[in-house]
């Protein structure tokens, strides 16, 4: 049974106690979330060495980052790495999106060693595959598609992007909008070329019902990808991406129907006076379903500091209501990222999160803050260093320019809460 089907019977999973554990919350609080579908805990039943994390409504706001080979560069071992910076700076969970090398390998590999969420992207491999097979994307079977799709389900993958709101219908209306960056996802963009080569539906779309049978009896959460998301500001919130939308809340009915966990995926480029109506849209169509949105980035001149453009958009979308954000590194529109790009891509996304939480009123969100408050007024720096997002930089910043006395070097002996304790006889509060 799936998590999803076993809320709907009354059964608080062993996967439901350790997510209300880490929120802090009562396990029922995540069985009713689960039972309704406003909250997904993706967990393969294959996945052995998993430590489960739930996503959705009155949940801390997760951060998942991307990695994986490209036909350029990349290996197991470089993609290894980046699997264990960002577990070391607090990701959620992680999609691996190879697409060069021995991908099989790789995404095992990845699932082996990792104890968060592993989530791929199916029609990558299958792409590649039709390309070594029969030398063009677009001359995959159905059959091959799928084949590979229950391939990533059986190796234990928790979650899995399928672009299925990429309808003929919505091709039409690319046709007609006129976009500047027309389409930017490549599993959209793979799925687009079959369609119009072989003027059939998509197979995602057409065969949903084959899908949701893979996705059951795995347990893998379907993350409804965005391939008709705006890849630039002008291109936002237009038709070609509203029809996905709307196909998308049909297919988040389906799968609750059938007991599968699913979870929307969302844009993409927006300008900040779109991003709270985009995550309304999808809360209302799509029946509240957890809301995975990339970024969004703010602006499209940042090239070198799209984490930044980012966590800006992720936080006003997480404050709004969106549930999980995709990180952005720095590599973001330039290059494959490394592990640097990883750890600051992580970084940001995290803080947007937090930001989000403490204005959501999550449980525990504030609390954080106001212990790292009461560390500064004390002037207790290893406390504060425990207490930041980032510890190691915490301490090598404070570390870079010594101070004569307990103050940092920025005001020395002119610090402000030192001279208040000092004069006005102001007590240091402990937590």
């Amino acid at each position: 049974m799936t998590q999803m089907e076993l809320a709907r019977e009354g059964v608080i999973s062993e996967q439901m106690t350790v997510v209300a554990q880490h929120e802090g919350l009562e396990a029922e609080v995540i069985r009713q979330g689960v039972a309704v579908g406003k909250i997904v805990i993706p967990a393969n039943i294959n996945h052995k060495n998993l430590v489960p994390c739930g996503i959705g409504q009155g949940l801390t706001t997760k951060v998942n980052a991307n990695f994986g080979t490209s036909s350029d560069f990349g290996d197991q071992d470089s993609e290894l790495e980046k699997l264990r910076v960002a577990s070391d700076v607090g990701a959620d969970t992680v999609m691996d999106l190879s697409t060069g090398g021995d991908t099989a390998t790789i995404r095992r590999a990845i699932i082996n060693a990792s104890t968060l969420p592993v989530g791929t992207v199916p029609i990558y491999q299958a792409g590649i595959e039709a390309i070594d097979r029969h030398g063009a994307i677009v001359k995959m079977t159905v059959d091959e598609l799928f084949g590979v799709i229950e391939q990533h389900a059986q190796d234990g993958v928790d979650f899995i992007t399928v672009h299925c709101g990429v309808t003929r219908q919505a091709i039409a209306r690319l046709k007609e909008q006129g976009r500047v960056t027309d389409v930017v996802s490549r599993g959209g963009a793979f799925l687009i070329g079959w369609m119009i080569h072989n003027q059939c539906e998509n197979p995602l779309y057409e065969h949903y019902d084959r899908l949701l049978d893979i996705a059951r009896q795995f347990d893998v959460t379907l993350s409804l990808g965005d391939g008709m998301r705006p890849g630039c500001l002008a291109d936002a919130t237009d038709r070609a991406q509203i029809e996905e939308l709307l196909v998308a809340g049909e297919l988040v009915q389906r799968a609750h129907q059938s007991g599968v966990q699913v979870m929307v995926e969302g844009p993409g480029h927006l300008p900040l006076n779109q991003i709270e109506a985009n995550v309304q849209l999808e809360k209302a169509i799509c029946n509240g379903a957890p809301f995975y949105v990339l970024g969004p980035l703010v602006t499209d001149v940042a090239a070198g500091y799209d984490h930044i453009t980012g966590a800006i958009g992720g936080a006003i979308a997480a404050a709004a209501g969106a549930d999980f954000l995709c990180y952005v590194t720095p590599a973001e529109h330039l290059g494959l990222p490394g592990p640097e790009d990883v750890r600051q891509g992580v970084i940001a996304s995290r803080i947007a999160a937090h930001a989000a939480d403490i204005a959501k009123g999550v449980k525990g969100a504030a609390d954080w803050d106001k212990k790292m408050s009461l560390a500064r007024k004390r002037l207790d720096w290893e406390e504060q260093a425990r207490r930041s997002i980032d510890p190691a930089l915490s301490r090598r910043v404070h570390g870079q320019h010594a101070s004569a006395g307990s103050a940092c070097s920025m005001c020395g002996q002119f610090c402000a809460m030192e001279l208040a304790q000092k004069y006005l006889g102001i007590s240091v509060t402990r937590c």
